[in-house]
């Protein structure tokens, strides 16, 4: 290929670059818009951070400790496949789905740019009947086009889109969303920045569609005293459990805890002063 470019006339290259600039968005729009497109090939290493699936048991039951004891035993089950998204791994029959993002709804949230895929990323979450049926399309929707290849920066314009448009509607009534797992990596303060943390920080989320925090009094972000997230249809309620109950999920599950620090140091709890 080279090889004949470099034998056409001077005029004819010319000719042939000043054509390629041209047409460069009308190709990239019909590229993008192509089923037969494989974004994955216009990827590159900046942008993209391989996500290796977690060992499937340790997934599950990751995934099962956002949710409290009564509820895991018939509750429906995600697993992630990189390549595709979230599949069933166990269907449940009591109305509650739980799973562990590795690219969470809160990446979407805020203005900074979203250029790179982390692989660090555990959101253990669960949903209720009416929360799997709005809340949840967007953490499957998310992992199905980032295993197509869609670029981080294009994702989270998509989300928020789609978002503000209504694609995503709220929950037609009154749920709740459990994430009372011992372990959560995400961000910390998504509306302001893409810093990620590590936090044991099992909590209960009701959705609270179009409440502000000033509406209910909340408290501030890691504090005692509930708050709400992510104002507007898609909004939060969030309740922080106390320490006791935090200490006894930690104890319950301390293997599990281990197996995660094994595999990655980020995945390690922070250690309290003292110890």
């Amino acid at each position: 290929m080279t090889n004949l470019q470099n034998s056409r006339p001077r005029k004819t290259r010319t000719i042939v670059l000043t054509l390629g600039v041209i047409t460069a968005s009308v190709i990239t729009a019909v590229l993008w818009f192509s089923p037969a497109t494989s974004a994955q090939n216009r990827q590159t290493s900046k942008v993209t951070k391989k996500i290796e699936p977690l060992p499937r048991d340790l997934e599950i039951q990751l995934a099962l400790s956002a949710l409290p004891p009564h509820l895991r035993e018939k509750a429906t089950v995600y697993v992630l496949n990189p390549a595709k998204g979230f599949e069933v791994a166990r269907k449940g029959t009591n109305g509650f789905h739980t799973l562990v993002a590795r690219t969470g709804d809160d990446t979407f949230r805020g203005s900074w740019a979203f250029t790179e895929y982390r692989d660090d990323i555990l959101y253990p979450i669960s949903f209720d009947k009416a929360g799997a049926q709005a809340q949840m399309r967007v953490f499957l929707d998310a992992a199905e086009m980032q295993a197509r290849g869609t670029p981080p920066g294009e994702l989270k314009r998509i989300i928020q889109h789609r978002h503000k448009t209504g694609y995503y509607k709220a929950p037609e009534r009154a749920g709740i969303s459990y994430m009372l797992s011992p372990i959560l990596r995400t961000y910390f303060n998504p509306d302001e920045s893409d810093k990620a943390v590590t936090m044991n920080y099992p909590h209960v989320m009701y959705d609270a569609p179009g409440v502000s925090n000033q509406d209910i009094g909340g408290g501030e972000l890691g504090g005692m005293y509930p708050f709400v997230i992510m104002h507007g249809h898609h909004g939060y309620i969030i309740q922080p459990l106390g320490v006791t109950e935090r200490a006894a999920i930690n104890k319950e599950y301390e293997e599990m805890l281990a197996r995660l620090c094994k595999i990655n140091k980020l995945w390690c709890l922070p250690m309290k002063k003292g110890t």
